[in-house]
């Protein structure tokens, strides 16, 4: 809104404010109809019903939650919702998620989730899907379990990964940086004890964690709102990431312990591999084609941090780096998002389907696709031609 507000600014900023007090928001936080098909401990697989507007065609796209975050990750509000995008392009879509962790479910690890809840949800969708192979894309940590899956288990039906926002080398975080010297103190000692006394992270600390990421953001939200008391999608968007962070859900006990430690401390995964369960995974046995997002403003994920896993990916039949605006949330539900982390996101799923395999009932919406990404091909984020090819040399494309 301008210094000096035009009639029509004031106007729709009234409205705005009315329509707030009156109805208690302004943005569309309706869920985006689902059905569960399969569960498990801290495991549950939905399948979100298809748009009356379009056939549901192709592989099944498969969204892996983060621990912690609540599934509105994906399904944020009508108009910025992952998942709303996928299924009204027609797309099988699916997502897992974890429920309510609690204080009995303190002695699971790592383990649990890359060795039965990916596994069984990839299965699940599949089968689901007519034994189609699956896209998994996963956001922040989800990225993380959703690599060291497809590494542990490459016989699992993937037709690609797609990592958003997920930090490898632990090093290049700004917000860790600093306390870093202190995480070595008694070798973790502390943090050990009080993790285990409280069975985990609880979400209350989860929470501030989140939002101390985004402390400028935080400080500076009550003038970004008076000024945009004109712009009802930027105020639904607030909204919209108000609820997400209320909504936070705390780690079980030994999982937050291995993520401090290999992580956060022994920064694990920045050489390409980590011991769990007895065995070592190593991300250069992923063959699946794997698609990497960097927010340009992540402070949770900056971009080195994220860039880092590139030449560790030796073996995946393609890799390709993408740098999208938006922070640790934004580039991926973002406003901005539904013009660059979503249309890269159809470009690569398009080009590792396997529809071509199965007898379709209609090949209209894969069409309109086609020419949908083919009639704009503009530049995507801040780097339009950073394209790493299929072949060994992982060096940046011309």
């Amino acid at each position: 809104m301008d210094l000096v507000p035009k009639p029509d600014q004031l106007v729709a900023a009234v409205s705005n404010v009315a329509h707030k007090v009156l109805y208690g928001g302004l943005a569309d936080l309706r869920p985006m109809p689902r059905t569960l098909i399969d569960e498990g401990e801290l495991r549950e697989v939905y399948h979100y019903r298809p748009a009356k507007t379009a056939v549901e065609t192709g592989d099944p796209v498969l969204l892996v939650t983060p621990l912690a975050a609540p599934a509105l990750c994906f399904d944020l509000r009508r108009g910025c919702s992952v998942v709303e995008h996928l299924v009204t392009q027609g797309r099988r879509t699916y997502l897992v998620e974890y429920g309510e962790v609690s204080f009995r479910n303190r002695a699971l690890g790592m383990e649990h989730w890359i060795d039965e809840v990916l596994p069984e949800a990839v299965r699940a969708v599949s089968e689901h899907a007519g034994g189609r192979p699956v896209h998994l894309i996963g956001w922040s940590l989800g990225g993380i379990f959703t690599m060291l899956t497809a590494a542990d288990q490459p016989e699992l039906p993937l037709a690609s990964i797609t990592i958003v926002g997920s930090p490898v080398d632990v090093t290049r975080v700004p917000l860790v940086a600093p306390v870093r010297p202190l995480l070595n103190i008694s070798r973790g000692r502390v943090v050990t004890r009080a993790y285990r006394a409280m069975g985990g992270a609880p979400k209350p600390l989860v929470k501030w964690a989140f939002q101390l990421s985004s402390f400028q953001k935080l400080v500076t939200k009550p003038l970004a709102v008076a000024t945009h008391l004109d712009d009802a999608d930027f105020l639904a968007q607030i909204e919209a990431v108000d609820r997400f962070t209320a909504n936070m859900i705390a780690y079980p006990g030994r999982t937050f312990g291995q993520l401090y430690h290999r992580f956060v401390r022994g920064n694990a995964l920045a050489e390409g591999e980590m011991e769990l369960g007895g065995r070592t995974i190593r991300l250069a046995d992923i063959t699946a084609p794997t698609l990497v997002f960097a927010g340009a403003n992540d402070g949770i994920a900056p971009i080195a941090a994220v860039e880092a896993v590139v030449p560790l990916l030796k073996k995946a039949r393609e890799v390709r780096f993408e740098v999208v605006p938006g922070g640790h949330l934004g580039m991926l539900t973002g406003r901005a998002a539904r013009g660059t982390t979503w249309r890269v996101m159809e470009e690569w799923i398009d080009q590792w389907s396997t529809e071509e395999k199965f007898e379709e009932k209609s090949a209209a919406p894969r069409k309109a696709r086609k020419a949908r990404t083919s009639a704009s091909p503009g530049a995507i984020g801040a780097n339009p031609t950073r394209r790493y090819p299929s072949a060994g040399s992982r060096a940046l494309a011309p």
